[in-house]
């Protein structure tokens, strides 16, 4: 079978000539309140990834989405050019690059947010797809309000999420980011600006939700608020048995609104002392230690830990708290032992890994190379994709977190542009390495070939899997991905960017004058 993941590249093919013609036109562009840049597109021609560099002809930071549709009906008079909207840059493999093309820098807009208070209870937050989650996050609490589902990491464009899913511990409850906004302001590839909605624009709508950027561009989102609570109480639980901890996990993500607690997710871990991947990983304060002697002497290398949370206010009491905890997880199959709880704000805990960026930027490793897998596997298929992926081809760790988590398919609309695996439970498997560079750590394209290993084993076993944040190489590969929704994929391609101008660095269609 065919790889599904390309080998470690740097887009070093000779660069296109560009046409006179298509600087011409970037120059002529009439911005209200953006600007053109044909020097400083370095940082453009790079992502998070590290591993692809595509220099684009021009850097646009639109002032808004007057300026996006601009940028677009001029590529469109273009025999060449294309357009990609980059919001933060934290994509793996180029996905948000135009190689000799446009790059729209979607933070220079204007990053204004309207908070609509509907009860006393919900609301929504109208904001610029260029805008940090966050800083969503800021502006919304100052009302009482949040949003409902969020990602792990707030350093990413609502755009950026809305436009692959955005998935943390709470979709198991309110689905991903994509169930979660009831509007958008889009710029298609032929330039026009449309406001669309379930009900308005519908299949534009559902299209651009999941759909990489290939549609249009998201210019606004509503996003749906809820209260936000005060404080999270914060707990961790070891398992030595994977069949125990994934079905603990389904048990919670399963009992319904009101029965399980507000955040469900996982991850893998070493049985070792090693720093990194090893038992160091699970403690969440300081003052904590992880005892290995109440590890059972049955263990295998690797461990899980089942992560929790539950949401609480000021006023609530403490002594509640600890029995509402203590009720939800006694029924659970933990190590007895390993326990770990903190209390914190709820600001605080969704800016949880803003601590581990701070931490990853002042050792080095957050500039380099990151060779993330984001796989989204199968119940039926977990329990072997442990044994094969976990306990075998990355025992020893990978430098960095490795997540493993149940979600509820029907928290999914099937109307957007996201593919998930058979079944109602399926699992989301992200492998984030933060490897020290070579030769103090291994090199990128050791780590890509780990990567194509473990895709190479999903397919050789048949697991039903997909991976989340795709990228592929072919469009035999995009079909394989999309299945049964890849005809439905062109012809949203074909209505709403025929000429293909959108998103270039998704590698699924090439420029072209039809479709």
């Amino acid at each position: 079978m065919i790889a599904y993941l390309e080998r470690f590249v740097t887009e070093n093919e000779s660069d296109s000539v560009s046409d006179d013609s298509d600087i011409s036109l970037c120059r002529g562009l009439e911005l209200q309140g953006g600007s053109v840049d044909f020097g400083s597109v370095g940082g453009s021609a790079k992502d998070f990834g590290g591993m692809v560099e595509a220099k684009p002809l021009a850097v646009v930071r639109p002032g808004g989405s007057d300026d996006v549709a601009r940028v677009v009906r001029a590529a469109s008079r273009s025999v060449n050019l294309t357009v990609a909207a980059r919001g933060n840059g934290h994509s793996i493999n180029g996905q948000a690059m135009a190689k000799m093309g446009l790059v729209l820098e979607m933070g220079a807009m204007d990053g204004r947010m309207d908070v609509r208070q509907l009860g006393e209870h919900v609301g929504y937050v109208d904001v610029g797809g260029g805008v940090l989650w966050e800083d969503v996050l800021r502006v919304c609490v100052g009302f009482g309000l949040a949003p409902r589902s969020w990602t792990d990491y707030l350093g990413l464009t609502v755009g950026g999420t809305l436009s692959n899913a955005g998935i943390s511990g709470q979709a198991f409850r309110f689905g991903p980011q994509t169930s979660n906004v009831s509007e958008l302001q889009v710029v298609t590839g032929k330039g026009d600006t449309v406001v669309c909605s379930e009900t308005e624009n519908s299949d534009l709508f559902f299209g651009v939700l999941g759909g990489l950027g290939q549609f249009g561009i998201i210019t606004r989102a509503r996003v749906l608020l809820e209260k936000a609570p005060d404080m999270v109480r914060w707990i961790k639980l070891v398992y030595s048995d994977f069949e125990e901890f994934s079905g603990d996990a389904e048990f919670m993500v399963s009992r319904g609104e009101g029965n399980s607690f507000d955040y469900v997710e996982g991850f893998a871990f070493v049985n070792s002392d090693d720093p990194v991947n090893g038992w160091d990983s699970v403690p969440l304060d300081s003052d904590q230690r992880f005892n290995p002697n109440c590890v059972p002497p049955r263990a295998g290398p690797v461990l899980y830990c089942l992560e929790l949370a539950v949401h609480y206010h000021h006023q609530d009491s403490l002594r509640t708290v600890d029995k509402i905890v203590s009720d939800m997880i006694r029924p659970l199959r933990f190590i007895q032992g390993l326990k770990f709880m903190v209390d914190l704000s709820y600001v605080d805990f969704l800016l949880r890994v803003k601590k581990s960026e701070m931490e990853a930027k002042e050792n080095g490793i957050w500039d380099t190379p990151h060779p993330w897998l984001n796989v989204l596997v199968s119940k039926r298929n977990i329990v072997d994709f442990d044994r094969m992926v976990f306990k075998k081809i990355i025992k020893n760790g990978i430098g960095g977190p490795m997540l493993v988590y149940p979600l509820l398919k029907r928290k999914w609309d099937p109307r957007t542009s996201v593919v998930l695996p058979e079944g109602e439970i399926f699992y989301l498997v992200a492998l984030l390495r933060f490897n020290r560079p070579y030769p103090e750590g291994p090199t990128v394209e050791e780590l890509v070939a780990q990567n194509q290993e473990i895709i190479q084993c999903c397919a050789t076993n048949s697991f039903d899997f997909k991976l989340y944040i795709p990228h592929y190489r072919s469009e035999e590969q995009w079909k394989r991905h999309f299945g049964k929704q890849w005809p439905r994929f062109v012809e949203r391609k074909a209505r709403y960017d025929p000429m293909a101008i959108l998103a270039p660095g998704q590698r699924i269609f090439s420029r072209t004058h039809s479709l």
